[in-house]
């Protein structure tokens, strides 16, 4: 087979060139890590040559003794990582070392804080860990073959990080990938067997494939092993280190942070499997993007299969990172397969109990860890109360809130917290969701509720919307919205409480008639209230009705809502309610009617259809003070 191997000089992708001078200064303090990054590439591009040659074992080319070497050489001040994985074509050269062709580009750019310690953590996270290699290299040149290609079609990539490289092809007879650093002037020290050693056996000794170095003695052209060369999650949890956990968790997420927790498990029975899952310290910054991926990785036989297995692991568990083992799935399992699986259903349920375990154990026995972990995975652990039935109680017990008894946007109290702080005779958990934790911290309708210090939930995420009608109850208790339906408080009211609400409805049923004629179909309702103590009135929603701050959020995404009427509660006892109800010209009774409903609507954080009109009755009513 012939080919052009004509030199051709391209330019990096925009995002190429600002990741590379943001690497080379955020990483400096860091270097070494370069060789982690490229031997972990290694280390996927054989994983990746395994699992597709299940299906073609042509790929292995009469060669399947995997390994990964590291040479350095002083006098041309280069040092070289190769591998004899999977390898890449030209365009796979282009794509995955010229561009960044992944989701989550905009945000993590977005993300970037001019920090350099935080930017390197962000760094880690976008998994691009060979640009790393320009940290401590002036030149970096690639040689690759893709596997089962003619040797005439390897190619040649090479770049100065001056925002362009070149491509050419090159005979290359052996399949996979050559990554040679040319060296800039300050780095003579890493040209050191000793010091390459110590850093793969800092990084790299879990590595499952063997790492190998020329032995350093004269005459002798023999290869040594330099790492482990055993995949560290079948080994006894009592051999490994906490510094080879963080390091293998550092592989297998490409974050440069050490891991928040993690939990490691050799399930025996039926079936045999192992399961050794980390949760990261912080929320990657491409948690909320559609395309966001799973970080599970399925190995059969300590031979990789697949990562991103989203069926090994729910969607509100995405931030777990890690590697589960089977010893009874089939080597060619396929994705089809994973989803009619009845051992893949037993594994994914065993390891999301293990997983919640995990969680609950840090809430019990560290709350500083808990707290971290709650503020940057709260939100998504709370999409698993709708999406997880079987597992929903043991998800409640891990929700934080704010309430109005421990104000404050950081989230703290738990439901068991709260139900020790029942009133007696109280049946109910009391929630409200807003636009905002400010919206919710001072709604109207908590009125009553402090008054009669009666503790309540202050929601705010979006997430709260779908997960609270999920909830229902918990330990016998029932959530009750105090925004929805009618709030029974009577059992909290004396006789002589419940004489003045009685007789102020009855002799507001003039005053109610009068205002419904008046908003008509603005309203579906209007009734006195017993929510309020400080503010005239208040906008309510049937039991069964859509909450005005969820309707808002359905609007914001494109989404069509009912248009369901608003209830109108007032408060007969406030001096403006007072004022209205002997208000004998109709003109004005109908600017007071307005203004009511409209400041109402106000208070919920709603933006008012027609704000011309509600400054035209506001102004009618100044003008006649």
């Amino acid at each position: 087979m012939t080919t052009d191997t004509q030199k051709e000089t391209l330019g990096f992708q925009a995002e190429v060139t600002q990741l590379l001078d943001l690497m080379i200064h955020s990483l400096y303090s860091n270097k070494e890590i370069f060789l982690r990054e490229l031997v972990s590439n290694a280390s996927d591009a054989v994983d990746r040559l395994r699992f597709d040659a299940l299906s073609d074992a042509a790929l292995y080319e009469k060669d399947s003794d995997f390994k990964i070497r590291v040479a350095y050489d002083k006098d041309a001040r280069t040092i070289t990582v190769s591998d004899n994985g999977i390898g890449m074509t030209r365009e796979g050269v282009i794509t995955n070392l010229g561009t960044i062709a992944k989701s989550g580009t905009h945000e993590f750019f977005q993300s970037l804080t001019g920090d350099q310690q935080k930017d390197a953590n962000l760094i880690g996270q976008f998994g691009v860990g060979f640009y790393s290699s320009f940290v401590v290299a002036d030149k970096v040149t690639v040689r690759t073959r893709y596997a089962g290609l003619d040797a005439s079609m390897g190619v040649l990539w090479e770049s100065e990080a001056r925002g362009e490289y070149t491509l050419e092809h090159i005979e290359k007879p052996d399949r996979g990938t050559e990554v040679t650093l040319h060296l800039r002037e300050d780095e003579d020290e890493l040209l050191s067997g000793y010091r390459l050693r110590s850093i793969i056996r800092k990084y790299s000794d879990h590595i499952m494939l063997p790492i190998v170095m020329k032995v350093e003695e004269k005459d002798k052209a023999e290869d040594e092993v330099v790492n482990k060369a055993s995949a560290l999650w079948t080994r006894s949890k009592s051999e490994i280190t906490e510094g080879e956990y963080k390091e293998f968790y550092k592989h297998v997420s490409h974050d440069f942070t050490d891991p928040l927790a993690y939990v490691h498990s050799r399930m025996e029975g039926t079936q045999e499997y192992i399961i050794l899952l980390y949760i990261p310290s912080k929320a990657p910054f491409d948690l909320w993007t559609r395309e966001y991926h799973h970080g599970v990785k399925l190995y059969v036989r300590r031979v990789f299969i697949m990562d991103d297995a989203e069926k090994l692991m729910p969607r509100y568990l995405r931030f777990v990172r890690g590697v589960i083992d089977s010893n009874d799935l089939p080597l060619n399992v396929s994705r089809e397969i994973l989803q009619q699986s009845r051992m893949i259903d037993t594994i994914r349920n065993n390891s999301v109990k293990k997983v919640l375990s995990l969680f609950s154990d840090l809430a019990n026995n560290d709350q500083e860890k808990y707290a971290t972990f709650w503020k940057e995975f709260g939100r998504v652990l709370k999409e698993g109360a709708p999406e997880d039935h079987t597992n929903r109680e043991s998800i409640a017990k891990l929700l934080r809130f704010s309430t109005t008894t421990n104000p404050g946007e950081t989230q703290e109290v738990s439901l068991e917290d709260y139900i020790a702080r029942m009133r007696e005779g109280q049946d109910k958990i009391y929630y409200i969701v807003a636009d905002s934790y400010a919206a919710a911290k001072d709604s109207p309708l908590l009125e009553v509720f402090k008054k009669k210090n009666l503790e309540v939930l202050l929601l705010s995420d979006p997430v709260d919307h779908i997960m609270m009608p999920e909830l229902r109850e918990y330990k016998d208790f029932q959530f009750q919205s105090i925004s929805k339906g009618e709030v029974d408080l009577s059992k909290f009211e004396d006789e002589q409480e419940k004489e003045e609400l009685q007789k102020s409805a009855e002799e507001a049923k003039d005053l109610l008639e009068r205002l419904k004629n008046v908003l008509g179909e603005k309203v579906k309702e209007v009734r006195t209230t017993n929510r309020l103590t400080t503010s005239p009135s208040c906008l309510v929603v049937d039991e069964y009705g859509m909450d005005p701050s969820f309707k808002r959020l359905l609007q914001s995404a494109g989404q069509a809502v009912p248009e369901d009427k608003p209830i109108l509660e007032v408060n007969p006892q406030h001096p403006v309610v007072v004022r209205i109800k002997n208000e004998t010209d109709e003109e004005r009774f109908s600017d007071w009617a307005n203004v009511l409903l409209d400041q109402a609507f106000l208070s919920t954080g709603e933006q008012l259809t027609n704000p011309v009109s509600f400054v035209n009755h506001l102004n009618n009513l100044l003008a006649q003070l």
